[in-house]
Order: C-alpha cells, then structure tokens, then sequence
C-alpha cells in the first residue's frame, strides 16, 4: 500500500508540473474542468445518487465549470472578470468558515438530491476556478497555495504520531488530534516564512499579520479535510473513489483544496487591486 501510494504521488505531482508548466490556458482550465467533473462524480456517490444521475451531475460541472471559465477570462481570451470571480470565492469563504464549522458540530446530511447538488456546487466550483486563476496570475502561486496545504498535511501527520493525546474530532476522523494540527500550524507558518523571505515578497500586512494569515489558512484546510471526512462516515465510505492507487478518489486529494483555494484567489484578487 505504501508503495502504490509513494508511485502514485509522484506520477501525480510529475502531471501536476508538466501541465502546469506546458499547457495553454484554455488547456489549463479545460483540466480544472475535468477534474471538477471527476469529483462531481465522487460527490454524486458521497450523496446517494446513483450512477446516471452521477454522470448528468459530473458532466453538468464540469461544462459549467469549462464555461464560467471562460465567461471570467481564465481562458486568457478576454479581461478577467474580477467582480464576478470575487463573487464566487466570497460566497465559499462563508460558506467553509461560516457554515461548515456550524455543520461539523451538528453533523447534519445532504438531506435532498436538490441540496446536494447546491452544496455541491458550491463546494467544487469556486476551488475549480481558483485554479485556473491563480496559475494564469504565476504557476508559482497556485503551487505555493497548494504546498501550504501538503505541508500542513504532512506535518499535521508526523506531529500527530508523535504527540498526539487529544482527538480533535473523533466522531467523524478518529485519527485526528489537537496536537496534529498545532504541528500542521507550525509547519506551515515554517515553511510561509522562509518561503517569504527565500522569494524576497514582503509578507502582507506585516510578519503578525502574515502569520495569522497563515494559521487561518491552515485552520481552514482542516475544516475541509473534517467535511468530506464526515460525508464519506455518513455515506459508509472509506475512500470518495477508487481512481488513485493508494490515494483514493479525487475528492480524497483536494478535500482540503477544495476549503483553502478559493480563499487563496481572494486574497490574490485583494493583492492586485
């Protein structure tokens, strides 16, 4: 298992660059279109639906999410629509910072078909879009909001083995402790820092405000990794999907993307103003 997982990261992170680095952006985002479809896949089976009305929800996002693309300009054919993109990352900010914590607490279910494809949308759409945005802004940008989560992961796992007391949220992932996300929280302001000051770009709102930008960050990408946690329990799954040897579904490796990545164009969009 270690093996496929370890061969199956690396394949990843290989296409991942590759794409990242050759395709146009029409290629780029027509990706993030597919990748969007696939995960509305998962998100179908997450729901209860059953498979033809899984592959109408998939194709649905992804061609949505293909055309808002391009109605935005993250095809590079057009001025970027800032308002409406803004739009859209608000909207999932409140949703993950406002809501989901709310509904971790309550443990409420995708109570209809009409829920789950609304809270679908706002769940997989805006991360979609977001990385079309951030790698037309510099590939460099969207890597560095997608490192921080890996970096959060990876230390939230080894801090967790090592000190790990305290469960942070058993009901839903048993495996997860306090100490586990200090760690990630430390890790991440670690690698934020040097990562500042190797690239020589002033940290926004000064060191304090970058750190707390930092842990906020971190914080959110728990939250997203907790939901798909919670829904996979619900729907008495232990993987989103089968597509990644050792790895899962697609939903399994952006759940905590698909929290901060939205977050992170707004910031961006902030930046640039």
């Amino acid at each position: 298992m270690l093996k496929a997982r370890v061969l199956t990261a690396i394949v990843l992170l290989a296409g991942l660059l590759s794409a990242l680095l050759l395709l146009p952006a029409a290629g780029w985002l027509g990706l993030c279109a597919l990748v969007c479809g696939g995960a509305a896949w998962e998100w179908g089976g997450l729901a209860g639906f059953g498979t033809r009305p899984r592959a109408i929800l998939a194709l649905s996002f992804g061609l949505i999410c293909l055309s808002a693309g391009f109605w935005l300009g993250l095809a590079a054919d057009r001025p970027l629509a800032t308002s409406q993109l803004g739009g859209f990352y608000l909207v999932s900010a409140i949703f993950w910072i406002a809501v989901i914590p709310l509904w971790l607490t309550r443990k409420w279910k995708l109570a209809s078909p009409l829920a789950a494809i609304l809270i679908g949308a706002v769940v997989l759409l805006p991360p979609a879009l977001a990385l079309a945005h951030l790698r037309m802004i510099d590939p460099r940008v969207l890597l560095a909001a997608m490192a921080i989560v890996w970096v959060a992961d990876i230390a939230a796992y080894f801090s967790g083995r090592a000190f790990g007391r305290h469960k942070l949220a058993p009901a839903i992932s048993p495996g997860k402790t306090w100490e586990g996300a200090v760690g990630a929280a430390v890790g991440v302001l670690i690698f934020g820092f040097a990562l500042s000051v190797s690239l020589n770009v002033p940290a926004p709102a000064g060191w304090g405000g970058f750190a707390f930008v930092l842990v906020g960050y971190t914080a959110v990408s728990i939250i997203g990794d907790l939901f798909e946690s919670l829904l996979k329990r619900q729907a008495g799954l232990k993987d989103s999907g089968n597509l990644l040897p050792g790895h899962g579904g697609i939903l399994d490796r952006i759940d905590s993307l698909t929290s901060t990545l939205p977050i992170a164009g707004l910031a961006a969009l902030w930046w640039a103003r």
